[in-house]
């Protein structure tokens, strides 16, 4: 665990969580299985993914780049980029029974003590919107937040926390303190790009040492280590 001197990680204003590797990890390939899907059937076109980065992208940008590497002219998948990503929504939405989420360790606790300190929890991740509320139902933690940043009409993920700490301020006064909550270092380097504070869990696909590297306030394996240090310093 790294919490850096001075930050009081459990005292700010708004969090905004990511979802994939940070609140839960998908055990099933619904939303990976989407993008190819939706691709064959809007533009006839066999969707491959080698060499795009994934973790920390956000579902347009894995779309663009994947166009991009392909050296697809732009003229061609524009038009019908918003048909994809609206059958990407259907599909999904389609299959919530066969969603099989595992939940990370220590969520439910730690939503449940920053809204106990009376912080506006939020979301902040590349997921198309409603399907980031669709896991977050399933997962059964949908109730615990209020407002949330989503890559519908932002494929670069900075812009997407931009939006996100808006409606935090929005929520809490144009002052408010805004931390994000994730599991790569795109979430630390959006964070940073908006002078934003950054709680870095290494649940998903990259190591602590390797968050470190991204010189994130906090960085920790879990949110129960995170969480069981907040209990020990207040006994």
């Amino acid at each position: 665990m790294y919490i850096q001197e001075g930050f009081l990680w459990n005292q700010q204003d708004a969090y905004l969580f990511d979802i994939d590797g940070t609140l839960l990890r998908s055990r099933d390939r619904i939303h990976y299985e989407s993008f190819f899907e939706s691709v064959r059937a809007v533009m006839g076109h066999e969707l491959v993914l080698d060499g795009v980065t994934l973790s920390g992208n956000t579902d347009p940008g894995i779309l663009y780049d994947a166009f991009r590497l392909a050296e697809l002219d732009p003229e061609h998948w524009q038009p019908m980029l918003a048909d994809v990503l609206e059958h990407m929504r259907t599909t999904v939405a389609a299959q919530r029974a066969q969603m099989n989420l595992q939940k990370m360790p220590g969520v439910d606790e730690m939503l449940a003590y920053l809204h106990s300190k009376g912080a506006a929890l939020g979301i902040g991740t590349g997921n198309l919107e409603s399907i980031g509320w669709l896991k977050l139902e399933v997962l059964g933690v949908r109730h615990w937040f209020t407002f949330g940043g989503f890559a519908d009409n932002f494929p670069v993920r900075a812009d997407m926390i931009a939006d996100a700490a808006k409606q935090a301020r929005n929520l809490k006064g144009a002052d408010a303190t805004v931390c994000v909550v994730g599991d790569t270092p795109f979430d630390i380097k959006a964070a940073k790009a908006n002078q934003l504070p950054t709680i870095a869990v290494a649940t998903g696909h990259y190591s602590f040492e390797e968050l470190m590297q991204h010189q994130p306030e906090v960085c920790v394996s879990t949110l129960a280590a995170l969480q069981a240090q907040a209990v020990k310093t207040t006994l």
